[in-house]
């Protein structure tokens, strides 16, 4: 099983959607979670909907802080925000595969109700693309320099 942390700065919109999209297509073989430095304490509900459209669970999801999950081992952590990629992460992170895969915060999107939607099903889309490309790759056999480039390389 390959553990994957995901992380944003506030743990309410990106890194939740990226951490059950994970767990969603990882089909048990992937255990994702998700973080942040200064997590909001509250899922955008925007998020929970686009999940639950989807048909994705969102049971057991939450905003929380990176430091909750300080006893567990992950093998990736993947930022999806550049503040987050730009922060120095807890040393208990440092021992996992790094990447950053650059992603818009759906709820800062300007232009009413429509553009918002359009944004969160834009998120979910470049997410289902981006970890199919991802869970074609031999993830457990890749020395840790190449698939930091491959999986960089997916963004």
């Amino acid at each position: 099983m390959i553990k994957i942390l995901v992380i944003c700065t506030g743990n309410s919109c990106r890194s939740v959607i990226g951490e059950a999209l994970l767990n969603h297509f990882g089909n048990g073989w992937i255990q994702a979670f998700s973080a942040g430095s200064k997590a909001k304490g509250t899922i955008n509900p925007q998020a929970i909907a686009l999940l639950e459209r989807h048909g994705v669970s969102t049971r057991g999801l939450s905003s929380k802080s990176w430091d909750s999950l300080s006893k567990q081992q992950f093998d990736i952590i993947i930022t999806v925000c550049d503040r987050a990629a730009s922060e120095t992460c807890p040393s208990y992170l440092n021992s996992a595969v790094n990447i950053h895969w650059e992603t818009i915060e759906p709820s800062h999107v300007k232009g009413g109700n429509e553009a918002m939607l359009a944004a969160f099903e834009n998120t979910y889309q470049i997410f289902e693309q981006r970890i199919s490309r991802m869970l074609a790759l031999p993830l457990g056999e890749l020395p840790a320099e190449e698939l930091i480039t491959r999986l960089n390389a997916i963004n």
